[in-house]
């Protein structure tokens, strides 16, 4: 599950960054490519290739909080409605409420999975 999650999140916070950017909200540029990338390979690394591993549960922790974090900084801005009015803005505020189900859903399973390979450590 952890994995299927993780992956929804990745592929909709690529949509939500292009939306950003579609809208005017963020610059097209190489800062993409030097910022953004990285922390999605990064992702991508650890739900595919560290799944079950400690290190694994951790990068898909701190990813899907920062999901949420991007989540609360966009819908606690004073231009969200404009925003929301303009065109595209059913995308832009549907990948919002989709990436945020799937973060959280992500920092839930990702904790599970710490707290499971404790007790696991515990009664070995």
């Amino acid at each position: 599950m952890i994995t299927i999650s993780s992956l929804l999140s990745i592929i909709l916070t690529t949509f939500h960054i292009t939306s950003d950017m579609a809208l005017g909200i963020d610059k097209p540029g190489l800062g993409m490519l030097f910022v953004f990338v990285p922390m999605v390979v990064l992702f991508l690394y650890a739900t595919l290739l560290l799944p079950g591993r400690r290190s694994g549960f951790i990068i898909i922790l701190l990813g899907s909080l920062f999901g949420l974090a991007v989540i609360y900084l966009h819908l606690s801005s004073p231009r969200i409605g404009a925003r929301a009015t303009a065109s595209g803005g059913f995308f832009f505020i549907w990948t919002l409420v989709a990436l945020g189900a799937t973060s959280l859903f992500s920092v839930i399973l990702a904790a599970r999975g710490l707290w499971a390979l404790q007790r696991a450590k515990r009664v070995s």
